[in-house]
């Protein structure tokens, strides 16, 4: 099937060549680089959340979760083994389809997922995390987005420095951020060997008002949250030493964080009973549990530490999906699917630095929307369409051979990986309508965008040809 390669608006070229990114991300910082998004926000956000939807038993959400996102790693995998470049999703869209629209569209759909997951990160840093460090700080909304847009502020400056800068912040972060959880798998069991708690509540599913399968689905469905970020990577591929490290990095970092999870879910649940987890907080249930499990389990630890840990590990969140965003916006560009001003490279730093501006000025308005939670799970349900058309795509790809070698997944992978992420979009897996209205909304805006792209493409094609002619 041949693809249909989407021009540029001002033509197809360049006025000057652009300078390649700087390839600075090695085995070690892949590694990493993974690890830390894909634990991020999710581990320290979502488990008291999780056990709102399923009970004691929410090891089984993560442990499912994973297994979509699994699946889906390997069709990532033989993907960006065939095509090591930016823009991800994207690329493997127009490679597959050659259709303008759904490339924009999915494109369109990875950039909002990273900008409401960076702009919400960062939120739940200046409203949740930095008061508890700082208590000094003003309760109010200004103060909550004024932290936010400082922070993301910070962090577009540390991605305009350089790519081997922003690595190693993410790097720091993320080692802080294992330092947190292993605090709590080492208090929490602690406390279990001494007879606090009980292990029988890991197996306890609360349905409240449906069956047990549908209980676990809609906790898989708030889970799945955790487990993105795997593909962000692929938007650094132009920047890794060598693509063929991407198998090794991406499936011992996915099954690290999977470990994680799990540990960390089995030992909130015994030591804590659900309704503890859970806490008294009506607006957002769930909130705080691991510091809720870390009090209960050492009384004597200082909470304030546990907290200064947490504003990492949520940060980190927030500067890997910009990292994400810039390179996505970045390759839609070297690609032909958004003007070309945004492939431009600073020459010193060889960094993007007008997607860089760009992503990271959207990021900062999305910190004025106040629900985080709604915008952590329109981010989950965005991404699940994504990841079902990129399963779809790697099958569809197989008849477009390439000359090197690269990873291969089995066939029936990216079929199961197609399905189980489809499934999870529906409605059926607990999600609320308003995560379906601001879907709605943005990838609204995203044809608007669509719209205004192709006139200019269509007005300055009929502009080179009355210059020919004339």
């Amino acid at each position: 099937m041949a693809t249909r390669q989407a021009q540029p608006p001002g033509g197809g070229h360049e006025e000057s060549p652009q300078p390649e990114l700087k390839k600075a991300i090695g085995p070690g910082l892949l590694l990493l680089f993974i690890v830390g998004d894909v634990l991020g926000t999710g581990i320290y956000a979502l488990t008291g959340q999780v056990a709102n939807k399923v009970g004691g038993a929410l090891w089984i959400p993560f442990l499912a979760a994973f297994i979509a996102a699994f699946l889906t790693a390997f069709s990532y995998l033989e993907l960006v083994g065939k095509y090591p470049r930016a823009a991800g999703a994207a690329l493997y869209t127009q490679k597959a389809f050659g259709i303008h629209f759904l490339t924009f569209m999915v494109a369109f759909a990875v950039m909002s997922s990273g900008m409401t997951s960076a702009g919400s990160a960062a939120r739940a840093v200046g409203a949740d995390y930095l008061p508890q460090v700082l208590t000094w700080l003003p309760d109010t909304e200004v103060a909550v987005i004024a932290v936010a847009v400082a922070m993301l502020a910070v962090f577009g400056a540390i991605n305009l420095r350089g790519v081997s800068e922003s690595v190693w912040v993410n790097v720091v972060f993320t080692v802080i951020e294992l330092i947190g959880l292993a605090i709590i798998i080492v208090m929490a069991s602690a406390a279990l060997l001494s007879g606090q708690g009980d292990f029988g509540r890991t197996l306890e599913i609360d349905t409240g008002q449906q069956s047990a399968f549908f209980a676990v689905v809609a906790g898989t469905s708030l889970a799945f949250f955790a487990m993105v970020g795997f593909e962000d990577s692929v938007n650094m591929a132009e920047e890794t030493t060598n693509p063929k490290i991407f198998p090794k990095a991406m499936l011992i970092g996915l099954s690290i964080a999977a470990l994680i999870y799990v540990t960390v879910a089995l030992l909130s649940s015994a030591v804590l009973p659900t309704a503890e987890l859970i806490g008294d907080n009506q607006q957002d249930p769930g909130a705080g549990a691991l510091l809720r499990v870390l009090e209960a389990a050492a009384p004597w630890f200082p909470l304030g530490i546990f907290a200064a840990i947490g504003v990492f590990a949520v940060s980190n969140s927030a500067l890997i999906n910009m990292l994400m965003a810039s390179r996505l916006v970045y390759g839609m560009s070297r690609e032909g699917i958004i003007p070309r001003i945004f492939a431009r490279v600073a020459r010193g730093r060889r960094t993007p630095w007008v997607a860089i501006i760009f992503t990271t000025a959207i990021a900062m308005c999305l910190t004025a929307y106040a629900d985080v939670s709604l915008l952590g799970s329109t981010t989950s349900l965005l991404l699940l369409v994504v990841f079902t058309i990129v399963n779809i795509a790697v099958l569809v790809l197989r008849r477009q051979p390439v000359e090197h070698e690269h990873f291969k997944a089995p066939t029936i992978v990216p079929v199961l990986g197609a399905l189980m992420c489809a499934f999870l979009v529906g409605p059926w897996s607990g999600r609320e309508a308003q995560e379906y209205e601001i879907a709605v909304v943005l990838l609204g805006v995203g044809v608007v965008l669509w719209l205004i792209s192709y006139v200019g493409q269509r007005l300055a094609s009929r502009r080179r040809l009355s210059r020919n002619d004339a």
